[in-house]
Formats: structure tokens, C-alpha cells, sequence
């Protein structure tokens, strides 16, 4: 059965590229071909998807179930790194100051105590820091190229998840919510989790693509951290080889998510914006292959190939 719906992604991929083959100066007059496209993929999968996409050039933008609420996992990480930039840019602290490394937290329910296993994170070398110190910059590349928990909770409790909230809110993003650290098992069981959609993250890349989520120079770092991203099987993989993908994935049990910056190879063009949000495929590489088929589809119709 997995075999036959690969098969349909290829002959779906195989379709688009021939629909895609003219050379595009500005962006397709319309797009239901692509939307048709990818919906055939996203059936044969038999997954659900947000899909959220905005040629930051032309203006364009196509999205599917772009509303559709699901949980964040390590896509609100973005979020995160957006206020951290934006506390040090108002000086409470500074990128490479100091921050001790611990693995004490405290329940958003309760306060009770909680702490993170490091055969539950992505990332061990933050853990070995434990009792000594890390410069924020550092949590922050953590938190975003390896996915780091245990510096995404430090990070979290440095600036306040109120705070994370309050500058989404101010760059009009409305559906990402970062309202506590990983693994607060009495908040989840609360049903306190960070959430998104397609559209919510989709804003607040476009938001550090285009320099309006700090200064242009924070925005241009933001940009570089999310560049050096380790997991690269979803939108990345989808992509010709040489295109620069600055990218963000989230991954839990039944969930999926890749949303990324991409900048084509054209000297001067502006990127495009890509957010893909998966639930309910058990098999974690068939979740990858659906969002890469999905990115190949949508860059081979926008971008000649």
C-alpha cells in the first residue's frame, strides 16, 4: 500500500513538472492546476494538511487548510527566537551574554517542578553544558539548527512566554501560540499547548524574511541561524540542489511540520515562503516525502526548474 501511494507522488511530481516546464518572469495568472495538484498528493497520502506559501516577489499565495490548528511542536521555536532578538534589541540583555544551563523547570499549572530526558530531545550537547554556562546566541542556534529542547525551555523562561505572545500579537500573527516549555507534562494534560497553523507560521517567516520582525540586521541573523537547520528531509529535499533553504521542521508522534524561507537562485529576486503542517501519518519518512513532493510541486510551478 505505501509503495502505491509513492507511486502516485512520483506521477503527481512527474505532472507538475511538466505543467511547470515555461519560464516564469512573474508569477502564474492563476493556480488551480497546482492547488488540484497538490490536493491529488495529500489524498494519496491520506494525511491532513495546512499548506501556506507566499512569493514574497509577486505577491502571491495559495494555501489549503491554512487555518486548520494544530499542535506546534518545534515550528514555535521560531517564535521564541523572534523575542529573544527582540529583548536584546531593547537591551534587557545581550546575545552573547552568559546564561547558566540547567534542567530544572516549573509547571505553567502549578509550578511543580519538571525536567527534560535527553533521550527525548534531538540534541545531547546542551545537557553536557549542565551546571556551567551557554551565551544566548548559542541556545538560540541550538534551539533552532538541532531543535534543542532543553534550550528552547531556557530561552522560553528568559523572556517570558507573555512576551512571546505580546510581539506575535504586535506583527499581527494571530494563531501561533507559545504558552509554555517542552515537555510540561500538567500542561499538556491541561490542554495548555502551542499550537499553529499554516498561516500564522507562514507570517511570522514572512515577517523575518521581509526585516519587519526586528531590526534588518537581526532579521539578516535570524535568516542565517534558520539556514544552518541539520533536519533537511522535508522542504529542503524537495528542492534542485543549490537552492537556499532557511528552514524550521516540528516532529511528534502523528505530526509532520516543515516551514522555510527558500531564495531562489535568480541574483536579486525576493524568496518564497513555504509551510507545511502534517498530521496523522504514523510513518515519520512518508511524512517527509509528502512534504517534499508538496515543496517540489509548488517551487517547480513558480520557479523554472
Amino acid at each position: 500500500m505505501k509503495n502505491r501511494l509513492f507511486f502516485v507522488l512520483a506521477t503527481a511530481i512527474l505532472a507538475g513538472s511538466c505543467v511547470s516546464g515555461r519560464v516564469l518572469t512573474t508569477a502564474p495568472a492563476g493556480t488551480g492546476g497546482l492547488r488540484s495538484e497538490l490536493e491529488a498528493v495529500i489524498q494519496a497520502f491520506g494525511a491532513e494538511v495546512g499548506y501556506a506559501f507566499k512569493d514574497l516577489e509577486t505577491g502571491q499565495t495559495l494555501v489549503i487548510n491554512e487555518k486548520t490548528v494544530m499542535h506546534a511542536a518545534s515550528t514555535m521555536k521560531v517564535g521564541v527566537m523572534i523575542e529573544v532578538f527582540r529583548q536584546a534589541r531593547k537591551g534587557r540583555f545581550a546575545l552573547d551574554d552568559p546564561l547558566p544551563v540547567r534542567n530544572d523547570f516549573r509547571s505553567i499549572v502549578d509550578g511543580s517542578p519538571y525536567s527534560l530526558s535527553v533521550s527525548d530531545d534531538s540534541d545531547e550537547s546542551v545537557y553536557q553544558a549542565v551546571g556551567g554556562n551557554m551565551t544566548i546566541r548559542e541556545l538560540v542556534v541550538k534551539m533552532i539548527t538541532v531543535s534543542s529542547n532543553l534550550a528552547t525551555n531556557l530561552l522560553i523562561e528568559l523572556v517570558g512566554p507573555s512576551k512571546i505572545m505580546g510581539t506575535l500579537e504586535s506583527l499581527e500573527i494571530k494563531g501561533l501560540k507559545v504558552l509554555r516549555g517542552v515537555e510540561d507534562g500538567k500542561a499538556y494534560e491541561n490542554g495548555l499547548n502551542n499550537t499553529t497553523d499554516a498561516l500564522s507560521l507562514m507570517q511570522a517567516l514572512e515577517a523575518i524574511a521581509s526585516g519587519r520582525a526586528g531590526r534588518k540586521e537581526d532579521c539578516r541573523e535570524m535568516v542565517e541561524v534558520l539556514s544552518q537547520q541539520t533536519f533537511r528531509e522535508g522542504i529542503p529535499a524537495g528542492l534542485p540542489p543549490g537552492v537556499r533553504v532557511a528552514n524550521k521542521t516540528g516532529q511528534i508522534d502523528r505530526l509532520d511540520h516543515d516551514a522555510a524561507i527558500i531564495y531562489p537562485p535568480s541574483a536579486g529576486r525576493k524568496p518564497l515562503v513555504l509551510v507545511i503542517l502534517s498530521r496523522g501519518l504514523e510513518d515519520h519518512t512518508a511524512a517527509a516525502s509528502l512534504i517534499a513532493g508538496l515543496a517540489r510541486l509548488t517551487y517547480n510551478f513558480f520557479i523554472k526548474n
